[in-house]
């Protein structure tokens, strides 16, 4: 397969059909921590079983992978990579994603939609995010067409990654909106985990923010709202009425905070982070549901003690037509352009974005959930800045490997380097 591809991983360590933990286990060999250690990992029943020292789980790894081992299961050779919690993405638009190359109007029939959905899941998943919340779109023209499409998604995908959805109507109040408060009530009942929209677009953004929170407490769901942030004090208000629901409230992606005056963004940071809400912000740029583009003043909010996550917005849609959907690009933006340390940019991904969706934390011990992501290289900023080649593992499986390779060609520069002739090897 081409680079940046997932490719299926070995079938001894595949999901069945059932979808759940592999009951024999697998062993992951001589993979390094983040902390420098080089350790084997054992996984069963969806779960780490134990960590030790290299060698110290079992037979030593041979230089292939997924290798039979003592005991029954599969081993895993990580020489060479980086084991890490894998990462989730809390923003994705799973309704339009794919349909920048269309060349018309967004088609909205289930069955174009769930084939879109499901590809852009896989796609995400073969970046390592195991577990994704697709915000798709309520009422209007698709009705609730979309949202069956990607339910259906989501049962396909049971297995290989977790997938929720958000219910977005357009409208909510006044007359136009009675149809779409419906639809979000029958949106919640057929499946929808979350509920959330872009009160931005409604004539009365603080009564559409009113509806939202009261349909989410009748159901006991999390909120998430799109807005732009650049109008400080509605941003007061939902702060103001989202502080103290359960189970939460996020809000994303909030590029406009970064255009508002040092004071005022300081100000709502402080109310945000007194309300409990969570940022999602989008480094890569592009989101439908807000007017404009532009980050989140990442460090601003982080500092007045906001839980910032970060997401991929568009997947190749209209609104970013070469959007990536790569959690550690993400991760690499806010390294690079932001100032973040690598730790702190890989956890917006990965810890941050996992309690957004409310997910149980994942970290390589004993006891955690078997969530992870394995990619070439020893350092995390080095897997941040040029991380092809990944090994991702859902519920203690192999469901994802993607292979890079790199030749150089005979050359005096080559020689003068001392790189090997005609050299082959595998590419970060």
């Amino acid at each position: 397969m081409p680079p940046g591809q997932p490719q299926p991983p070995h079938s001894s360590s595949s999901p069945g059909p059932s979808g759940q933990p592999d009951p024999e286990g697998l062993l992951l060999c001589g993979a390094r921590l983040t902390d420098g250690r080089t350790v084997d990992v054992r996984l069963a029943g969806g779960r780490i079983e134990a960590v030790g020292t290299a060698g110290s789980l079992g037979p030593a790894c041979g230089s292939g992978t997924g290798a039979p081992r003592e005991g029954g299961g599969v081993r895993v050779d990580l020489a060479g990579y980086l084991l890490l919690p894998a990462p989730a993405e809390p923003h994705a638009h799973a309704d339009t994603a794919l349909t920048a190359d269309t060349g018309g109007p967004v088609s909205y029939e289930p069955e174009d939609v769930q084939r879109r959905a499901t590809e852009a899941a896989l796609l995400q998943l073969g970046h390592g995010a195991t577990a994704l919340r697709a915000h798709v779109r309520v009422g209007d023209v698709q009705g609730l067409g979309a949202l069956t499409a990607v339910l259906r998604a989501r049962r396909a995908l049971r297995g290989l990654s977790e997938l929720t959805t958000v219910a977005v109507p357009r409208v909510l109040t006044g007359a136009a909106g009675v149809e779409g408060l419906a639809m979000l009530r029958d949106a919640v009942k057929m499946g929808a985990c979350v509920v959330g929209g872009c009160p931005d677009v409604d004539p009365d953004p603080t009564g559409y923010v009113e509806a939202v929170l009261a349909v989410a407490s009748e159901h006991g769901c999390p909120v998430d709202l799109h807005t732009d942030g650049t109008d400080p004090a509605r941003l007061a208000r939902i702060a103001a009425m989202a502080g103290g629901l359960r189970p939460g409230v996020t809000l994303g992606p909030c590029g406009g905070l970064a255009r508002l005056p040092a004071g005022a963004a300081s100000r709502a940071a402080d109310q945000l982070a007194a309300a409990g809400v969570t940022v999602v912000c989008l480094p890569q740029g592009g989101c439908g549901g807000a007017e404009g583009r532009g980050t989140a003043p990442v460090r601003l909010l982080r500092a007045a003690g906001v839980r910032v996550a970060a997401g991929s917005g568009a997947l190749r849609d209209v609104s970013n037509p070469v959007g990536r959907g790569d959690p550690l690009e993400a991760a690499y933006l806010l390294a690079s352009r932001h100032g973040l340390r690598p730790e702190d940019a890989y956890e917006s991904v990965s810890a941050s974005a996992r309690t957004v969706l409310g997910l149980p934390e994942v970290r390589v011990e004993a006891g955690f959930p078997a969530e992870l992501l394995a990619v070439r290289g020893d350092r995390l900023a080095g897997a941040l800045s040029l991380a092809y080649s990944r090994i991702v593992v859902h519920q203690g499986r192999v469901v994802a490997r993607t292979s890079a390779v790199r030749e150089f060609c005979d050359s005096a520069a080559a020689v003068e380097l001392g790189l090997p002739r005609q050299g082959r090897g595998e590419l970060s």
